[in-house]
């Protein structure tokens, strides 16, 4: 019997009808067809390598030392929520009190559902760029908002994807609550310009807008600057911003995150999430701890090494006959099947594997609009650069398919 059955104890669906649209999610079901086939998973965007060693052996000693091992403080480790704050001053400008203005999470996820459901209420509504992270939906609902979608369009001219501002400005209702932003934009690549950022800001502070936004991929831009919206004028006091360590180090099972904002926002937050995980990755806090006051050179490799990687995956699609989307950050190049016959991303994802052993992910997922996104394909290239150039082999197989 499925959790959805009609003839479930209680003579209803067992799971509560704001989940009833989500299963599986793109991204179990594209690693696990991986598994099963052999093939190279470039769906789910997880490093093949681990994360500083150095990081790596300050958790070693955590665990020996015995910190960490028990519950940790609810906030957090005050020495993560010490470099947090740090972090943000030496990148940003930005200041936080740690005691007030930083709160620790289970990786940026549990931090997006602990905002949302601290957030918002039955009946409002939240704005999101779309494509879009898929937790993004399920944290809305589980909230009781309604998610009232903004589509960041391709440009194939220019080769990226774009915001229409004016789009933005007329989604926004008497019953907007806030406006979660993801950039760097995951899947598409897109980095926000500091223009359109001011833009949103602007947007926010004329119709008391909240912002919640996802900046995980902050370090990983390699085209233009990243810039927070809580950077912006009037945007501190209304802006839960997000980030954590896992795209920044390569330690994604780890999933240490953190939000920073205003001690009220911070506050309501915490409200929510303590009822969650409480606490998590004890021993993981003090690790990253240190990992966040690495150098800058460690930034600037983390930063040109994947570039490189990027690069030599883009211009091997683009030669396999795939139209590419080169992204300006983020672990993932977006690409148009309709050059290779294809139409459908989710059939042409689930046949991949067996055509030429590689997975990747259809981004139609990502849409509330799916004919929007059905063309296109996400594939991640934060992997070593020899799995790129056999994946990139295999697929130009697909030209003799």
């Amino acid at each position: 019997m499925t959790a959805g059955h009609a003839g479930a104890p209680g003579g209803r669906p067992l799971l509560n009808r704001r989940l009833a649209e989500f299963g599986t999610t793109i991204f179990a079901q594209m690693s696990a067809l991986a598994v099963e086939t052999g093939a190279i998973n470039l769906g789910q965007g997880f490093p093949d390598t681990d994360g500083p060693e150095a990081v790596r052996e300050a958790a070693v000693r955590a665990v020996r030392d015995g910190r960490g091992n028990q519950y940790p403080p609810g906030p957090g480790i005050p020495e993560l929520r010490q470099s947090v704050a740090e972090h943000q001053l030496r990148f940003y400008g930005l200041r936080y009190d740690p005691d007030t203005e930083v709160l620790v999470t289970a990786g940026a996820t549990e931090a997006i559902a602990a905002s949302l459901l601290a957030l918002v209420e039955p009946g409002d509504e939240v704005i999101a760029l779309e494509p879009y992270y898929d937790s993004y939906a399920a944290s809305i609902a589980m909230a009781g908002g309604t998610r009232v979608p903004v589509t960041l369009r391709p440009d194939a001219a220019s080769g990226t994807y774009r915001l229409d501002l004016d789009e933005l400005r007329d989604a926004v209702t008497e019953r907007t609550r806030l406006i979660l932003l993801n950039t760097p934009h995951n899947p598409t690549g897109t980095v926000l310009t500091r223009d359109e950022l001011a833009t949103v800001a602007q947007l926010c502070v004329e119709r008391d807008l909240l912002a919640v936004t996802d900046e995980v991929y902050e370090h990983l831009v390699f085209d233009g600057a990243h810039h927070p919206l809580a950077g912006f004028p009037g945007m501190r006091e209304r802006t839960v911003t997000i980030s954590s360590s896992g795209k920044s180090f390569s330690l994604t099972g780890w999933k240490v995150g953190w939000v920073t904002g205003a001690p009220e926002l911070v506050t309501a937050v915490r409200s929510a999430k303590q009822y969650l995980t409480y606490v998590s990755a004890g021993p993981f806090q003090y690790a990253v701890a240190e990992a966040l006051a690495l150098p800058d050179d460690y930034y600037s490799g983390l930063r040109d090494g994947l570039r490189a990687r990027r690069d030599l995956l883009a211009g091997g699609l683009r030669e396999a006959g795939f139209g590419v989307f080169a992204p300006a950050g983020t672990y993932f190049i977006t690409t148009d099947i309709r050059p290779l016959g294809a139409t459908d991303g989710i059939d042409f994802c689930l046949s991949l594997p067996g055509r030429v052993g590689v997975v990747a992910v259809p981004t139609q997922v990502f849409y509330d609009h799916e004919p929007a996104g059905a063309p296109y394909v996400r594939f991640a290239f934060c992997k070593r650069e020899d799995v790129l150039e056999e994946a990139v082999r295999r697929l130009h197989g697909l030209a003799g398919d």
